[in-house]
């Protein structure tokens, strides 16, 4: 799979990217949602993980500009937070095209399993 990981947390990213490249997967990385956004518009990815919470410009940032300009087709992206989100934002990034929204702290190891199953 070619993934996106998209987190502020570099420790967390770094660590995620290293397992999921040792696993036989491709991997970028943006510690930063303003680039990340820019990635997923200049490139193609079979699964786009982002975290929600992130400075400056958040994964719901990213989401309403993908959707305010119709590019959420065809994409997978699983949300990932070690925030409590509300059943309504839960439903609103759901209407807007995220895939699914999964809790931090999450082991390497099943977020891959899921990825895998999911994957269109």
């Amino acid at each position: 799979m070619k993934i996106l990981l998209i987190d502020d947390n570099e420790d967390i990213s770094t660590a995620f990217s290293k397992y999921f490249i040792y696993r036989g997967h491709e991997c970028s990385v943006s510690n930063d949602g303003q680039n990340g956004l820019s990635m997923i518009e200049n490139n193609s990815y079979d699964a786009i993980i982002m975290d929600l919470t992130m400075p400056d410009f958040s994964g719901p940032d990213i989401v309403e500009s993908l959707y305010n300009r119709n590019l959420m087709n065809n994409k997978l992206i699983v949300a990932l937070t070690a925030s409590s989100i509300s059943d309504d934002e839960k439903n609103d990034l759901k209407k807007r095209g995220i895939h699914s929204i999964l809790k931090k702290p999450i082991d390497p190891d099943e977020l891959l399993d899921y990825l895998s199953k999911i994957k269109r």
